[in-house]
């Protein structure tokens, strides 16, 4: 992942920085609900907008917009490039259809989302949203389809998983940068990271998920089609018996060897976590580990073990491996098109120095300090659309008032911090595009499900903190 630089200083007064923000996110809703433009057109026009209200130079907001273009594109295009591919092998070999029969088949229809949350969380500990995301996007998909459920009813929960544990569980970016700040203990703060973060995940993935899969009751894209998915579809259409035998299945990879395939790059990035937390820089065994470990290379290799685990592994010939490999890249121009452009909207805001406004206003207040910390991190993240950015700085805000404070409550104002990062995303995060695109939703659904759970996990999260404050 990028570093995310904040600007120096606001560009103009409260009285332009906020009208500026509220213009551009006011403008993008407007053109994409309405007028029904292109989400990356209508992003593009927001962040020329509020560079222009913000009275930044026009030279400066085009620089602003292209640099978080250019290094959210660098941050995750490749990734999602590589998920792509990943999960086409996966759907293509029947790999898919193995986990997916597998999650049906040994869970019954009223526990799947705390399964899928489950699988969230696991997938979750070691990565990067983004990346759990692309991995996990043909499994949620196949699994809403097959079930006949609501993509929402199986994805919310997953989402949740994911994203809890990389507010609030090191070693992601976030609280990593914030234990280092603030001085708290490592281990401490991932013990009680996860004490909060599962009862977190629960009410914000599968008991949320009942209510907003009724307010948005939306079927699985047609994404990954597989095999057994053809399949059926042909038997629909009375399709004569040599067109359906002409999609006859390989031979599935075994489950043992798809789970594996699937949890490969996870191992390599949990591996370069645990290497960084307990063993020397500079030596050659967690050197080994941090270069397999990148996120970049531990899902190209995973991509390289796919073709021979689901793609020879199923019987597909070159040709076929190739045309799969081929075929997963058209259909994420657009979603990386979108989510570049959020990024670009995002560093717009942050140049304008809104990030440092919202700091202003509150750092000298009289409340108490852990709901402090996640009021920063929440107005923060709100203004900038980036839960790093709203980590870094609230955690540099709250840093001087850490020597009044014992090694657990230290922890806990991690935490804090973390919870208030993942208020509220909407339509200056890339990660809203992100998911509004891999799930075919309108942005207002994308606000009725994705955003509210990430309220959900931001709010309940500073409670079990709270909660937490009074015994630790």
């Amino acid at each position: 992942m990028h570093p995310i630089v904040l600007a120096a200083a606001p560009a103009a007064s409260s009285g332009r920085l906020v009208p500026a923000a509220l213009a551009g996110i006011a403008l993008i809703v407007v053109l994409i609900t309405y007028f029904k433009v292109h989400p990356f057109l209508s992003l593009t026009l927001g962040s020329l907008l509020v560079g222009l209200v913000a009275g930044l130079p026009v030279a400066d907001t085009i620089d602003a917009f292209v640099k978080g273009f250019g290094d959210t594109a660098a941050g995750v295009g490749a990734l999602i490039a590589f998920g792509a591919m990943f999960g086409k092998l996966l759907a293509d070999s029947g790999g898919a259809d193995q986990i997916v029969d597998t999650i049906i088949g040994r869970t019954g229809r009223r526990f799947l989302p705390w399964a899928m949350a489950l699988v969230g969380a696991l997938i979750g500990l070691p990565m990067f949203f983004e990346i759990g995301l692309v991995l996990l996007v043909p499994v949620i998909v196949l699994v809403a389809r097959r079930a006949q459920m609501s993509i929402v009813a199986v994805g919310i929960p997953a989402l949740a998983g994911l994203s809890a544990m990389h507010g609030l569980v090191p070693p992601h970016p976030g609280p990593l940068v914030a234990i280092d700040a603030l001085k708290a203990d490592l281990g401490l703060t991932l013990g009680l990271g996860i004490l909060v973060a599962l009862p977190t995940i629960a009410l914000s993935g599968p008991v949320f998920a009942r209510y907003a899969a009724r307010w948005v009751d939306v079927p699985a894209p047609e994404l990954y089609v597989t095999g057994a998915d053809e399949r059926e579809a042909a038997d629909e259409r009375g399709a004569d018996d040599e067109a359906v035998t002409k999609l006859k299945p390989r031979r599935r990879p075994s489950f043992p060897v798809t789970l594996l395939t699937v949890l490969l790059p996870v191992v390599l990035m949990l591996g370069k976590a645990i290497a960084d937390i307990t063993l020397d820089e500079g030596g050659q065994v967690r050197t080994v580990l941090d270069n397999l470990g990148t996120p970049l290379v531990a899902l190209l290799i995973a991509v390289v073990v796919a073709m021979f685990t689901f793609g020879r592994g199923s019987g597909m010939d070159r040709d076929a491996i190739a045309s799969s490999l081929a075929g997963s890249l058209p259909p994420i121009a657009g979603p990386l098109l979108i989510v570049a452009a959020g990024g670009g909207f995002k560093q717009t805001l942050v140049d304008t120095g809104i990030g440092e406004l919202v700091a202003d206003w509150v750092k000298d207040s009289g409340m108490s300090v852990l709901f402090l910390a996640w009021l920063v991190a929440v107005l923060i993240r709100l203004a900038t659309g980036s839960a790093t950015v709203a980590t870094v700085t609230a955690a540099g805000i709250l840093a001087p008032l850490v020597t009044t404070l014992d090694s657990g409550e230290t922890s806990l104002l991690v935490l804090a911090i973390g919870a208030g990062s993942l208020f509220f995303s909407h339509v200056n995060d890339a990660g809203f595009w992100l998911v509004k695109e891999y799930f075919g939703l309108s942005v207002g659904q994308n606000i009725k499900t994705w955003s509210i759970m990430e309220t959900v996990i931001s709010v309940s999260g500073l409670v079990f903190v709270l909660l937490l404050n009074l015994v630790v």
